[in-house]
């Protein structure tokens, strides 16, 4: 394939870019290729259950109770909106560029080497943390109901006593590596699980809803919108950036607390973008890549909304637990049968989220290894089951070991501003290779470029901006520790600079 109209590489250029053409080309490498078997509806599968996890089963009860009342529902939609312009961009550049990598692969053609880094250290760190999270918080689950039904683990086994002294969740380090071997394995039997789990969640969920709307009380709706309350978020690096950089507080409940309120559940959506990690093994990615993206951005969106205006009907939202909403308001009902089902329903969820978000990140190590940013030893395939097996044992077992022994629930914003960058590079991206590789078949184009994507930026900018001062100083921190080990050795290594100049 002629790559005439391709940008000019540079040797010695920082925003050296990799054309479309080589992308791919590389994944047609016996050795560095993976295997084909994804459909639009595994696709949506993953997406879906990737979503669906800690935050309908968690975040809707404290959002409501704290910031939103009612008009939580409202907040997803906000949340979800942020995340449609986001999935148009992406949907764009995983029709076009159907590679292993999501934003780090489509910032490379588009942005250069070392913003492609960046984003590529970004996303390692966003998928990792949030595989040991949600792997603590799916052992919670577990932990529960084994209680429920007299079983317990020893405390030094649980993580319950890891701040005290020694600690180790071994349920959590379990799960992660029973996963990884899962992966190992294969992404068809990845997706088989995944269909299956995801299967059980979703209708746990719509168990949720069909059976809540018996127990609306309409009274609770008033006031569907509360009035606005200031919001004590703290001070120093606690408080938003928002507030230090322009001094504007955000506030709990009213019309703006709804934004506040998007920004927190937030993270509820986090994960869709990891369908794009998938395009190289995805049959008709032109096709099927922005089907599986919208579909699962969509289906979550409207149970995430239906579940809010169920749960806030069932109990006034000044009354809901914020531990486990759900349960607990079926519980004040007098119906805690539901409960258990909800909890279970939980566990099982939560296991597939960890399983993509896992995926994702070995996904993204992979195509940085390809490209010679990493250490070439990791690119190489299985023979036999043709996955990236190398980095998916090491990460897998690393962060088995990060959750074994870290709680890391301060660290879990990290995993917002993580996903918020990474959609206003890829929007930037959109609108960049628009301009410099115009004459490229695009399957999917996403509308109104450039208005659309500089949407799509400002709304991951102000989400981001509502973050703790803390989450951008952490952030800072890994940023600058990913640039020490591009300049001491992806520049040298790259695959781009060794073929060019």
């Amino acid at each position: 394939m002629s790559t005439q109209q391709d940008p000019p590489p540079s040797r010695d250029g920082l925003f050296r870019t990799k054309t479309v053409e080589q992308s791919i080309r590389d994944t047609e490498e016996p050795e560095h290729a993976l295997k084909k078997s994804l459909s639009a509806l595994d696709l949506t599968v993953f997406g879906v259950g990737v979503i669906i996890g800690t935050g309908i089963f968690v975040l809707t009860g404290k959002v409501a109770k704290e910031t939103a009342g009612p008009a939580t529902a409202i907040a997803f939609v906000v949340a979800g909106v942020v995340c449609a312009l986001a999935a148009l961009c992406y949907a764009e550049f995983a029709s076009t560029v159907p590679v292993a990598g999501s934003a780090y692969t489509f910032s490379y053609a588009s942005l250069g080497e070392l913003v492609a880094w960046i984003i590529g250290w970004d996303l390692v760190l966003e998928f990792a943390l949030g595989t040991a999270v949600v792997a603590v918080g799916w052992s919670g689950y577990v932990r529960s109901l084994l209680d429920n039904i007299g079983w317990s683990l020893p405390d030094g086994l649980s993580g319950t006593d890891a701040t005290a002294g020694f600690g180790f969740d071994v349920l959590a380090f379990a799960l992660v590596l029973v996963l990884t071997v899962i992966l190992v394995l294969g992404m068809k039997l990845s997706a088989r699980v995944t269909t299956v789990v995801v299967a059980i969640k979703v209708a746990v969920v719509l168990v949720v809803i069909i059976a809540g709307l018996f127990f609306i009380d309409t009274a609770n709706y008033s006031p569907f919108i509360p009035e606005a309350q200031p919001q004590s978020s703290g001070a120093g690096l606690q408080a938003p950036l928002v507030q230090l950089i322009f001094g504007y507080a955000p506030t709990n409940f009213g019309v703006m607390g709804i934004f506040t309120a998007a920004s927190i559940v937030f993270f509820a959506f986090i994960g869709f973008d990891v369908v794009a990690t998938a395009a190289e093994e995805t049959k008709l990615p032109q096709r099927d890549m922005p089907r599986g993206i919208m579909a699962s951005l969509l289906i979550c969106t409207t149970l995430y909304v239906a579940v809010s205006i169920v749960v806030t009907g069932m109990e006034h939202y000044s009354d809901l637990s914020v531990d486990a909403p759900l349960a607990d308001a079926f519980k004040a009902v007098g119906h805690p049968v539901y409960a258990g089902i909800i909890s279970f329903g939980a566990a099982i969820g939560l296991t597939v989220v960890c399983m993509i978000l896992l995926l994702g990140q070995t996904r993204v190590f992979f195509a940085m290894s390809r490209d010679g940013l990493l250490p070439r030893f990791f690119s190489k395939t299985h023979p036999r089951f043709h996955t990236p097996y190398r980095p998916t044992i090491l990460l897998g077992v690393i962060i088995a070991i990060v959750a074994g022994f870290t709680s890391i629930d301060e660290l879990a914003t990290l995993v917002n501003i993580g996903t918020l960058f990474a959609f206003v590079v890829v929007a930037l991206g959109v609108i960049v290779l628009r301009r410099t590789r115009p004459e490229l078949h695009r399957a999917f184009r996403t509308p109104w470029v450039p208005l659309l994507p500089i949407a799509s930026v400002a709304a991951s900018a102000w989400l981001m901006l509502n973050l703790p001062a803390e989450t951008w100083l952490r952030f800072g921190i890994w940023m600058v520790i990913g640039v020490v080990i591009y300049f001491t050795y992806g520049r040298k290594h790259s695959r781009v600079s060794q073929t060019t100049g």
